[in-house]
């Protein structure tokens, strides 16, 4: 099925003229209207969809609430249309009208036409099969208007929970007159009758059903739509009908129905839990287009006459609780065999593309991790990635997905137990269907026997006819007995190893309690380690801040002294000795600075690397969580139809019950008959002694009573120790989900620890490996300050040269007057020399402090992004295999769901061709027929006519029509 959406229940309100009878009394038109939607009686407006007025035409009813169901049908949507009211309301002529009248006609001959031509008009490719079935709801019996024989059918549900009536007959036609001639037919044998406020009173619910099926012979696709067509008796007072007798107790169900149509609409309107859709049998019919997969339209019909105002605002008021219901509508895909195993195919095959990206991601993260630098064409190509995927999924959104309706297992359950309840759940079906038989069975030989007993003179020659037909009946119960033993026995299997499954259960939550001890003692030692490492980090912040304190103030000293030199130097030379270890000195600084120059650039660019890395990273997580959303979603619906199957069992056992009550009340019968035999054949045996023929006829009587006490007993017995043994299995499997969940608990516990524990071991390495480092950086900063102190040490020895050569050259100012002057110029040159050493090794220790200080504001934001990547590939990691699991779950899923269709088709056309042949009648589209058969080929084998035995296909061009063979 395609995604389902919702829906409101459209309400549109209808009101007749005033009739003959309401005007010859002088009653007054009540409804006054407000636009197209808003309707005011008794000062109070009721606000609908639509609000049709008394000279509205059918015409226009039918394009406002029927017209659009036609497209949504053929599209594979289901539909209804209802028509609801107080009896002569205009219920029959907003739905039927006068069939033949092209004026007059309702929504039924008017969607029959325009169904027909939307196939003329569409796609040569379809095919369409179309089915109809007219049945009536008398007395709250559902009765068979194209087969009156079948006076009592039984609602059943189909493998998708959907109801449906059992036995009914169904006719596939080709055209519109086809389906006219159907409907005529069906609607000469409903109930009708004449009261006080109708001439033609329908007494009974009506409902026409089309059932299209098309198939794009193309594709292979495969649609299907229902389309219900109900024209509901209407709601009667006794006192205005003035009904009687027979019509009397037709009023009785027809409001007993319509009540408990009511109180379904008030139950969904209030979005109540519980819901009496089995309070009746029309309302058990229109399940799925109450609150279920279905656009369903009613059309509420009301008299506007002052007579009728009491009923008219009923009438409005359910309109309005109605208008308040949603549906929850979705296009009805029927996958073949053929397309569930190529949906299979993609799947594995997309499955398989994202296994090898996996480990394409791994391997290149693992040569990061281990320090290689992978080449560009090594590299993951994203945007070719993701053109292979779409490529996969393109393909996989060919097939429409479809739900297995019948699958409700969560992933507490094994495959062999997901299989095992679906064989349960299709025996249960079967069983339903049976017991069904059954129950007819039996309420016809009921009342045959209540028959025979009012004819005591033929009483014992039927007793004699029927003595044989009893016993098979009773050798058939008692097998039915034995089968039920053997149910016990099986349940009590079933208990024995839910007892062993929840010891087992019980003494793996105790080894996760000690595993769960453990894991706190090792969390709550490594978080003291972690403290303590934390003080120790805290102590190397201080010592490097202190470090750098003291570089700055012997820099601040360097400098300061310099210009002191530059100041006392003046013209003077100074003497070159320490003018080679000077250069050198600066050369090492120069040499060191630039190896931590590159040693930045390095750590820069694989921070980038480590940054591409890590957002591929993110993009594949993003990924696998959607799916792993969507594979929780499909866990809970599975959850939600298991506990629909649980309600489901509880009801069958409830049935199950009943019926061997209704077993023991005729077994009783069966030996009062008895008895009765044999006191008729004493009589006859001893005529004239009365006195012996009363004793014998007592001792038959007590041998009775005794055999029916005993045999009540042991029911009694049976039925005590059946109920004990179901409370029992019912309080093992309660205890068994408490323990599965507290486990479940412990587990997702356990796995939180476990995370907490990896991490805090990541952090201390982490750690760790910073404080290798920093004691690294210190090493080297020690170096550095060993540097700039030779450096000082070396300018304050130059400057006590300096001050010595200038005191000395002062005094010999005047004899060596040429030799100063060449002596300053030198000098001069070797101050500046080192001045410009200098500067430049405060701008390169600015430098380096500021790339320092930068690495350090980097370094935090790296170490968290590589440990953000690390988690991304841990839970990508268990993404991949909780997806593999999922994947081949799905496979057995697919599988198993293939084998039930099939399983399902077989049983069908072995059933089908247990009773009569049904001949399909495709409809290709493609041009209007120029003519259409003026009666029905063949139909199907039972209660419709047929003149030939092959089916007629119409074909667009021309309108003929030919035999397919």
């Amino acid at each position: 099925m395609a995604d389902p959406a919702e829906c409101n229940i459209k309400v549109m309100c209808r009101f007749r003229p005033l009739n003959e009878a309401e005007m010859a009394r002088g009653d007054k038109y009540v409804a006054k209207f407000q636009g197209e939607d808003t309707v005011i009686v008794a000062s109070k407006p009721y606000a609908f969809d639509r609000v049709f007025q008394s000279s509205t035409t059918q015409e226009q009813v039918y394009n406002d609430c029927a017209k659009k169901i036609v497209k949504d049908v053929l599209e594979g949507y289901n539909g209804t249309i209802f028509a609801y009211g107080q009896t002569s309301s205009g219920k029959t002529h907003t739905m039927e009208g006068k069939l033949h009248d092209p004026d007059g006609m309702g929504i039924i001959p008017r969607i029959v036409q325009d169904i027909f031509n939307y196939i003329y008009s569409m796609d040569e490719n379809l095919e369409f099969h179309i089915k109809v079935s007219y049945f009536e709801i008398y007395l709250d019996k559902i009765r068979d208007l194209l087969d009156v024989s079948k006076t009592n059918l039984s609602v059943h549900e189909d493998k998708n929970r959907v109801p449906y009536v059992k036995g009914c007959t169904e006719r596939f036609v080709c055209s519109p007159d086809e389906v006219m001639d159907t409907i005529d037919e069906g609607k000469s044998n409903r109930h009708v009758a004449v009261t006080n406020m109708n001439e033609h009173s329908s007494r009974s619910h009506s409902i026409f059903l089309i059932n299209v099926k098309q198939e794009n012979t193309q594709t292979e696709q495969k649609l299907s739509g229902k389309l219900y067509l109900v024209d509901l008796a209407g709601s009667e007072k006794v006192s205005k009908t003035g009904a009687e007798g027979a019509v009397l107790d037709e009023a009785k169900n027809i409001n007993k129905s319509l009540s408990a149509l009511g109180n379904v609409i008030s139950a969904l309107a209030e979005s109540s839990t519980y819901v009496p859709y089995r309070d009746s049998k029309m309302t058990r019919i229109l399940q799925d287009s109450l609150g279920g997969n279905c656009r369903t339209t009613i059309v509420i019909c009301c008299s506007p006459s002052s007579y009728n105002e009491s009923e008219t605002k009923s009438t409005l008021l359910f309109g309005q609780r109605a208008k308040t219901i949603k549906n929850t509508v979705c296009v009805n895909v029927e996958l073949t065999a053929e397309q569930w195993k190529k949906k299979y195919e993609k799947e594995k095959e997309k499955n398989k593309t994202l296994r090898n990206t996996i480990q394409w991601l791994e391997n290149e993260l693992n040569r990061w991790r281990n320090g290689e630098t992978v080449p560009v064409d090594e590299q993951f190509d994203k945007e070719k990635a993701n053109l292979e995927a779409f490529a996969v999924d393109k393909d996989i959104t060919v097939i429409n997905d479809k739900p297995a309706a019948t699958i409700g297992v969560t992933g507490n359950f094994t495959d062999a137990e997901r299989r095992k309840c679906e064989e349960e759940i299709a025996k249960l079906y079967k069983q339903l269907d049976d017991k069904d038989e059954e129950i007819n069975q039996q309420s016809q030989l009921v009342e045959k026997l209540k028959t025979q007993m009012l004819d005591q003179e033929e009483l014992l020659a039927s007793t004699r006819r029927d003595q044989d037909n009893m016993q098979a009946e009773l050798n058939r119960l008692q097998a039915e007995n034995d089968a039920s033993k053997e149910e016990v026995k099986e349940v009590l299997q079933a208990l024995e190893e839910l007892a062993v499954n929840y010891d087992q259960k019980s003494q793996e939550v105790e080894d996760k309690a000690k595993e769960y001890e453990l894991l706190s003692d090792e969390l709550n030692q490594k978080s003291a380690t972690l403290a303590s490492i934390d003080a120790e980090l805290q102590k190397l912040k201080e010592m490097t801040n202190h470090q750098k304190k003291r570089a700055t103030e012997m820099m601040a000293s360097l400098l300061k002294d310099l210009a002191e030199i530059g100041i006392a130097v003046g013209n003077n030379d100074v003497k070159p000795e320490g003018t080679g270890m000077i250069d050198e000195e600066f050369t090492v600084a120069r040499l060191y600075i630039s190896k931590m120059k590159s040693e930045v650039k390095t750590m820069v660019k694989r921070c980038k690397q480590l940054e591409s890395t890590q957002a591929e990273s993110n993009k594949k997580m993003e990924e696998n969580e959607k799916e792993l959303a969507a594979c929780q979603l499909r866990i809970s619906q599975h959850e939600a139809k298991i506990k629909s199957l649980t309600e489901y069992l509880q009801n069958v056992e409830q049935k199950k019950r009943q019926l061997e009550e209704s077993v023991d009340s005729l077994n009783e019968e069966l030996v009062q008959l008895r008895a009765q035999e044999k006191v008729h054949e004493m009589e006859k045996e001893h005529l004239n002694k009365v006195q012996t023929a009363n004793e014998v006829k007592q001792a038959v009587e007590q041998q009775i009573q005794s055999h029916r006490e005993t045999h009540q007993k042991q029911i009694s017995s049976l039925r005590d120790e059946v109920d004990a043994k179901e409370k029992l299995i019912t309080d093992l499997q309660d205890q068994n989900q408490k323990m599965m969940l507290e486990q479940e608990r412990l587990r997702v516990e356990h796995e939180k620890l476990k995370a907490t524990d990896q991490e805090k071991s990541r952090k201390l390495h982490e750690l760790t490996v910073m404080q290798d480092r920093r004691e690294q950086a210190r090493q080297d900063l020690k170096g550095l300050e060993e540097t700039v102190a030779k450096e000082l040490q070396t300018l304050h020895n130059l400057r006590k040269l300096f001050v010595q050569d200038l005191a000395t050259r002062v005094k010999k100012s005047a004899e060596i007057d040429s030799d100063d002057t060449g002596g300053s110029a030198a000098q001069k040159q070797k101050i500046s020399f080192l001045e410009n050493n200098l500067e430049q090794l405060t701008k390169v220790h600015k430098q380096l402090v500021r790339d320092n200080a930068d690495l350090r504001c980097e370094l935090p934001k790296l170490e968290k992004r590589l440990r953000a990547t690390a988690e991304r590939v841990k839970a990508l990691e268990s993404a991949l295999k909780e997806a593999k699991e999922n994947a081949s779950r799905d496979r057995k899923r697919y599988q198993q769901e293939v084998d039930r269709i099939k399983e399902a088709v077989r049983s069908k056309n072995m059933a089908r061709r247990g009773h009569s042949a049904q001949i399909a009648k495709p409809i290709r589209p493609g041009q209007h027929p120029a003519a259409s058969p003026t009666h029905p080929s063949a139909i199907r084998g039972g209660g419709a006519f047929t003149q030939n035995s092959q089916p007629v296909a119409v074909r667009g061009g021309g309108g003929r029509q030919d035999k397919v063979c």
